[in-house]
């Protein structure tokens, strides 16, 4: 039996992240600034493109390693979610999620990030889909008290670096490389369209 075609990228976001505050925009602009910073290095991996488009959650495996000073460098995750444009809780409005959980200092932590993309905002398509607003919780999911927060960006850099870390993984040949691609760049392109037209 073939092996289902899947999809690899990865990238680096960061931006302004404070300790203790609970709203993104608000410890994004204390974390500027004071100088404090997380910075996420993840890689989304895509086992099964075909299952990926059909499902309406269009999930994914996160891992990678997050930089935040109070916490340390470097932290490893292979325990995260990634969602491509999941609804989310109002009408019109579509969540990228990124969500990783790791253990810095014996202490389990779980960073909660979303960019979102909000229907008729088409002029805001760029940042909306390079937006991720992001809190840190202590325990193991996103239930557990707020350890921090902030706004991590994807920079033009790190925009043209994710496009070529792309990789259609189980492609046989250039043929079926390109045609994973197409299922993705569809799916991408097909649920802007939906929501910003």
């Amino acid at each position: 039996m073939t092996a289902r075609l899947g999809l690899k990228f990865s990238e680096v976001m960061s931006g302004g992240f404070t300790s203790g505050v609970s709203d993104p925009k608000a410890a994004e602009q204390q974390g500027n600034q004071q100088g404090s910073e997380l910075v996420m290095r993840c890689s989304v991996t895509i086992d099964d493109l075909d299952l990926f488009v059909h499902d309406p959650q269009h999930a994914g495996k996160l891992s990678g390693t997050i930089d935040f000073a109070p916490l340390g460098t470097s932290i490893p995750s292979d325990q995260g979610v990634f969602n491509l444009f999941r609804p989310g809780e109002a009408r019109g409005v579509k969540w990228m999620v990124y969500e990783l959980g790791f253990i810095a200092k014996t202490r389990p932590y779980y960073l909660a990030g979303k960019k979102v993309v909000l229907h008729d905002h088409g002029a805001e398509v760029l940042q909306e889909t390079t937006t991720l607003y992001t809190v840190l919780h202590e325990g193991t999911n996103s239930s557990g008290p707020v350890a921090g927060a902030g706004v991590l960006h994807l920079g033009a850099k790190s925009l043209a670096d994710l496009a070529k870390t792309i990789e259609i993984t189980n492609a046989q040949n250039s043929f079926e490389t390109m045609q994973g691609l197409a299922m993705y760049l569809k799916l991408f392109l097909g649920e802007l369209w939906q929501t910003y037209v």
